[in-house]
């Protein structure tokens, strides 16, 4: 009898759930807009700051590793602190960074927007925040949904693409950025009176380095993190390098026109992701994993083969979207699956660092690879294959569950 008094009011007490998960996925994507503000404007300041392309992949990159590395630390603050608090703690923190960029911009000091770059990392930082949170308001059975729901803040990214360039143009380039923080100030007011935690949330009040230490020094925490690193990695990536990389390949392509692509690009890697965790729990993460991994392996080959700008061009990269979508579905949840229940929250938060890191390092190597005599980033797209690959063959090792 006592058992069954206390479980009857769980499910009331979860009422709203999806509203709260919504919330928190606006709040990702506010957060994923300021994050990758600096992208979309990329040849503006290229051109603006004379920029060579090793300094250009540079400016991409600096804001991908801070919110990367930084996802380690948000976590283990979540489960601490709880979802409500650090989501408006990141998002204030984010909105003077956007300004900064603003300031670097306008005056041409390359240097000031390095330093602002990894300032407005801390807004990658959210993603972090989401996880746990939106976990906290579902049954284990159904967090592939929750998680998968959140993810979609990546739409940000999207945003970013999308309305950066046009608001420079329809106001200014100044005006352009004040807005965005404050969007970002709006954002952290609304969380801080509407979001709630979960009522099966509890604060963790273990020291948060041993129990970070405790997650590195398993194997599985490694593994997910190299998978993780190559799907949700490469989607960053593409995220902030592909204006980049189709105004260097296709000279004719504007700014707006190059940041089109980029957005649908992110469009169809956010709305594919959730089905990768629907299909992950249905049909297993392991078999979504390695059909993911083959699919981005073969779209990069693809678009390394491509000379001139068609349909075929686009199809290729929105289908490479696609499969970098399925994969973090299925990766991410796969994670709860193999992680032991008192180290899940630590692992999660370090694959999702390794995600976000493997987005620093892409851009870098297009850079470092870039052909000028051909115009080419064949070589660099030759690297996502091989690394594709050996994923691959990780994942086909791996299993799908624990077995303890």
């Amino acid at each position: 009898m006592s058992s069954t008094a206390q479980a009857a009011p769980a499910s009331p007490a979860l009422k709203g759930q999806l509203g709260q998960v919504i919330l928190a996925t606006l709040a990702s994507a506010t957060g994923f807009w300021a994050w990758m503000s600096i992208a979309p404007m990329q040849k503006t300041y290229a051109t603006s700051m004379g920029l060579s392309e090793g300094q250009i992949a540079m400016m991409l990159a600096t804001p991908v590793i801070v919110g990367s590395l930084g996802r380690i630390l948000v976590g283990a603050l979540t489960d601490r602190l709880g979802g409500r608090k650090m989501f408006a703690t990141i998002l204030l923190l984010a909105a003077p960074a956007v300004v900064l960029v603003s300031i670097a911009g306008q005056t041409k000091n390359y240097p000031l927007l390095i330093a602002s770059g990894f300032y407005l990392g801390v807004a990658g930082t959210i993603f972090a925040v989401g996880i746990p949170f939106s976990s906290a308001w579902y049954a284990a059975s159904q967090r592939g949904f929750a998680n998968g729901v959140f993810g979609m803040g990546m739409i940000g990214t999207a945003v970013a693409a999308f309305v950066t360039p046009r608001l420079v143009k329809a106001t200014n380039y100044q005006m352009a950025h004040f807005i965005i923080a404050g969007v970002l100030v709006a954002m952290a007011a609304l969380v801080w009176f509407c979001m709630k935690e979960s009522p099966a949330w509890e604060p963790q009040v273990n020291p948060i380095v041993p129990r970070i230490t405790a997650a590195l020094k398993l194997a599985i925490t490694w593994q997910m993190s190299f998978l993780y690193a190559i799907v949700f990695g490469g989607f960053v990536a593409f995220s902030t390098f592909l204006t980049k990389y189709l105004t260097t390949v296709y000279p004719h392509l504007d700014t707006v026109a190059a940041a089109n692509r980029m957005g649908s690009f992110v469009i169809a890697a956010v709305l594919v992701r959730p089905i990768g965790g629907v299909l992950a729990d249905k049909v297993g993460p392991k078999i979504i994993s390695i059909i993911a991994l083959g699919g981005v392996a073969v779209c990069a080959f693809l678009a390394s083969a491509q000379q001139k700008e068609s349909a075929l061009t686009g199809i290729t990269f929105l289908l490479m979207a696609a499969f970098l979508g399925l994969g973090q579905g299925s990766i991410f949840g796969w994670v709860p699956r193999v992680s032991p229940k008192d180290k899940v929250g630590a692992i999660s938060g370090t694959v999702a660092a390794a995600g976000g890191l493997g987005g620093y390092f892409p851009p870098l190597v297009m850079a470092a690879t870039y052909d000028a005599a051909t115009n080419s980033y064949a070589k660099g797209l030759y690297a996502l294959v091989a690394t594709a690959i050996v994923g691959l063959l990780l994942a086909a090792m791996l299993k799908n569950d624990r077995k303890d």
